[in-house]
C-alpha cells in the first residue's frame, strides 16, 4: 500500500517537473516578453527604452520574471481547478489541501528547474501569492474590449516597469501580452496533462 502511494507521488512529481520545464522553455521559445517590449517601442515611438543595452537587458529580465509569475499562477489555477482523479472522471476543483500541496510541489520544481537560491525561490513564491490574492479580489471576470487593459497584477506591474510616464498605453500593451501568456499556459498545461495520463 505504501509502495503504491510512493509510486503515485513520484508520478505526480515527475508530471509537475515536466510541466515547469515545458512552461519555462515555452516562455523563452515564444519570446512573448521581447516581442511585447519591441512592439510597444515601435508602436509608441519610445525608442529610449532600447538605447542603453544594459538597461534594456535588465528591463527584459524583470518583465520575463513577471511573465513567469503570471504563467505560474495561470498554470496552477488550471491544474487545481480542472483536476481529474482518473482519466474518465469529470474535471472538478481540487480539494484546498491538495491544491496547496500541488502549488508547493510546483514552486519547488520551478525553483529546481531555474536553479534559484532559497532566497530567490522565496521571493518568487511571495510574488505568486500576491498575484493570487490580487486576482482573487478581482471578483467576477467579464470579457473586456480589445482596447481595454486587464485588471491584473501583471498588467499593472509591467506597465509601471515598462513606461510609467505613459502608464495607460503601457497597461493596454501589457494586457495583450497577458493574453498571450495565459494562452501559452493553457496550451502547455493541456499538452502536459494529456501526456501524463
Amino acid at each position: 500500500m505504501a509502495l503504491m502511494t510512493q509510486a503515485k507521488q513520484s508520478a505526480a512529481g515527475s508530471e509537475v517537473a515536466e510541466l515547469t520545464a515545458k512552461l519555462t522553455e515555452a516562455l523563452v521559445r515564444e519570446r512573448i516578453v521581447p516581442r511585447f517590449v519591441d512592439s510597444y517601442v515601435i508602436e509608441h515611438g519610445r525608442h529610449g527604452l532600447q538605447v542603453h543595452a544594459a538597461l534594456y537587458r535588465d528591463l527584459l529580465g524583470l518583465l520575463q520574471r513577471e511573465a513567469l509569475i503570471a504563467l505560474t499562477v495561470r498554470a496552477t489555477e488550471l491544474r487545481t481547478s480542472e483536476f481529474q482523479r482518473t482519466p474518465k472522471s469529470k474535471p472538478r476543483p481540487m480539494p484546498a489541501r491538495d491544491a496547496a500541496l500541488y502549488r508547493r510541489k510546483f514552486l519547488a520544481a520551478l525553483a529546481r528547474n531555474e536553479r534559484w537560491s532559497a532566497g530567490e525561490a522565496l521571493d518568487f513564491q511571495r510574488d505568486v501569492q500576491i498575484y493570487e490574492e490580487l486576482i482573487g479580489r478581482g471578483g467576477a471576470k467579464r470579457r473586456r474590449k480589445p482596447f481595454e487593459a486587464a485588471n491584473h497584477p501583471f498588467v499593472d506591474r509591467c506597465a509601471f516597469l515598462l513606461d510609467s510616464s505613459f502608464l495607460e498605453k503601457a497597461r493596454v500593451a501589457a494586457s495583450k501580452a497577458l493574453n498571450d501568456i495565459e494562452a501559452l499556459a493553457e496550451q502547455v498545461a493541456a499538452s502536459t496533462h494529456g501526456s501524463a495520463r
